[in-house]
């Protein structure tokens, strides 16, 4: 147990670091912006270096750990993220800041591809469920914080210090990983993927999420459907080119799996409602009833708060209780939070707020530990690797759809935006609340089989 709560840290630091730079850097775009002299528009390069990184690298790193092991992989991404944290504290012009983010979102991809498997071979078999409450549980906790974290680092410090507090952070979790991560086994044979592939995923991860980002903000629609077309046209090869490959790096032999798309499928629906409500909130409480920043804050830590007490909960119920039925009635528990916030009367009192954020985010928090579970114990042992990539593809997937949708919604509607989002957000927990419980009459998978 010791060795296994210093590996349980190690994972948590490094992914909990990066998640919370996939968005921290957004409450000090002003003002990092007016200090490297450039234009609003510009700044957002800062963002979306990091998110393109992220997005194109995962699936890369996820194979490789098969081919190399997963903690290598993981040891490698954080030192990297460490040192390109350091970079971006120190980058004294707009390019160096960019490229810095491009580097630290290259290590980020690099952890959060395999930690999901690093938590299979860190708790035993009867116990993964307990593993992915810790993980669901920093993911979760750090995306809904990343705000708040940011604004309290700026209220005591430059805009620097949101990178510079990586570095002791980062130190100590890659002690804990040389000290503690365990070592997995890697087939003698295990084929290294292919430049080619790399270059491929990359393109269409990059289009696709170039598309999106700019027809949300208003680009104009012929050159956004443009993207689009080049999006299916590279695609179609890249999906033919994997379907034929003995060792694909898009994993077409585990999305074969039933339990194990059904997952993919869930977690996505599950990540869009919750960074389009994340999203939408603070605006939705700002201008719709009247609350200040501060208020707003504090009113939304009761998201956060909530999942550090039920996905740990969640992950002890996963060998008590069938996956599907707990992660089913999460995404119905969250749903109805949703509805419930987007249904809030004319003039609210704060506890009318907090009761309906905190059914949200138990729902969420009682949904992911089983999800997560059922999806990394579908696959093989050997192909833990490109499970993890899976996950982290669709909660990335998930989240930049979100976030596109919030800017679509305030385009279109900018009167009624938050409301309308808050509805589409419950509209997608809900979706993902009946294919949850579709799953119920597929065969488990041997690790979660209940105990008798």
């Amino acid at each position: 147990m010791p060795r296994r709560l210093g590996a349980i840290l190690a994972v948590a630091f490094g992914v909990g670091l990066s998640v919370l730079d996939s968005a921290v850097a957004n409450v000090a775009l002003p003002a990092i912006g007016a200090q490297l002299g450039v234009s609003s528009a510009d700044s957002i390069w800062i963002v979306n270096a990091y998110q393109l990184a992220v997005v194109v690298a995962i699936l890369p790193f996820s194979a490789l750990g098969e081919t190399v092991g997963y903690r290598r992989v993981y040891l490698w991404g954080l030192a990297l993220f460490t040192f390109a944290s350091a970079c971006c504290a120190f980058a004294g012009s707009f390019a160096a800041l960019v490229a810095a983010r491009v580097l630290q979102g290259f290590g980020a991809a690099a952890v959060t591809s395999v930690n999901t498997t690093l938590i299979r071979f860190i708790y035993p078999r009867a116990q993964l469920g307990r593993g992915m409450g810790v993980n669901a549980t920093v993911v979760a906790v750090s995306s809904v914080a990343s705000p708040a974290v940011a604004a309290g680092l700026l209220s005591v410090g430059p805009w620097p210090w949101l990178f510079a507090v990586n570095l002791p952070i980062g130190a100590i979790a890659l002690w804990l990983c040389v000290r503690f991560l365990p070592r997995n086994p890697v087939p003698a044979a295990a084929p290294r993927p292919r430049w080619s592939d790399m270059a491929l995923n990359a393109l269409v991860f990059g289009l696709l999420m170039a598309s999106v980002e700019g027809f949300s903000h208003g680009l104009d629609r012929r050159l956004a459907m443009l993207g689009m077309a080049a999006v299916l046209v590279v695609g179609f090869f890249f999906v033919r080119r994997q379907s034929r490959a003995a060792h694909p790096l898009l994993p077409f032999d585990l999305l074969r799996i039933p339990v194990f798309s059904v997952s993919l499928l869930t977690s996505v629906c599950s990540y869009l409602a919750q960074m389009l409500s994340m999203v939408a909130l603070p605006f939705y409480l700002l201008h719709a009833f009247g609350f200040d920043q501060t208020t707003v804050g504090l009113l939304l830590t009761a998201w956060p708060a909530v999942i550090m007490i039920v996905a740990p909960a969640a992950g002890v119920l996963v060998g008590r209780f069938h996956p599907g039925t707990l992660a089913g009635t999460g995404l119905a528990a969250m749903t109805a939070g949703l509805a419930a916030l987007a249904l809030l009367p004319a003039q609210p009192d704060k506890w009318d707020i907090v009761w309906r954020l905190v059914l949200g985010g138990a729902g969420f928090a009682l949904f992911q530990s089983p999800n997560n579970s059922m999806l990394i114990a579908s696959a093989p042992a050997e192909r833990s690797g490109s499970a993890s990539g899976m996950l982290a593809t669709a909660r990335l997937i998930g989240q930049t759809s979100g976030a596109a949708l919030m800017a679509l919604f305030f385009h279109l509607v900018p009167t009624h935006a938050t409301r309308m989002a808050l509805w589409c957000a419950a509209l997608a927990s809900a979706v993902g609340c009946a294919v949850s419980f579709a799953r119920l009459p597929l065969p488990l998978p041997e690790a979660l089989v209940r105990r008798k």
